[in-house]
């Protein structure tokens, strides 16, 4: 069997594996193994071709990552008013405790208030930005 043919084999497997599992890194790394088997059509040697192999296959993963951590998520369930109904909701803080929360009667019950880190705790109005955990996590309006 010649170099192009296993080179090509491979790939059509990384691809077929890829189907099964889900996983858009064995594609990159299918773009490698097709990198090699045109390094065998071109005739160089078998060291060359699994250099260019690993060096294509390793871009493509190493490029496939960095997009997607470049890429902004998505926003957190906790955040999303039609899973929970107080996000959105206004709130009235009187004063900020030391440790950085607040105390506040909200629907019947007392509830600890917090809010996102680098924000002065002033007094005043606060809309309900999030639940985390027992806490609400407010932005000021």
């Amino acid at each position: 069997m010649s170099d192009t043919t296993l080179w090509w084999l491979l790939a059509g497997s990384a691809v077929a594996l890829e189907l099964f599992t889900g996983t858009f890194y064995l594609l990159m790394l299918a773009i490698g193994l097709v990198a090699g088997a045109l390094a065998a059509h071109a005739g160089l040697g078998m060291v060359a071709e699994m250099v260019i192999a690993a060096l294509v296959g390793a871009a493509a993963v190493v490029g496939c990552y960095v997009a997607k951590k470049r890429r902004a998520g998505d926003p957190s369930v906790r955040s999303l008013r039609s899973v929970n109904l107080d996000v959105g909701e206004i709130l009235h803080i009187e004063e900020w405790n030391p440790d950085g929360t607040a105390s506040v009667k909200y629907r019947g019950a007392q509830w600890t208030v917090i809010q996102r880190p680098g924000n002065a705790p002033t007094p005043g109005s606060y809309r309900v930005a999030e639940l985390v955990g027992n806490r609400l996590l407010v932005d000021k309006v």
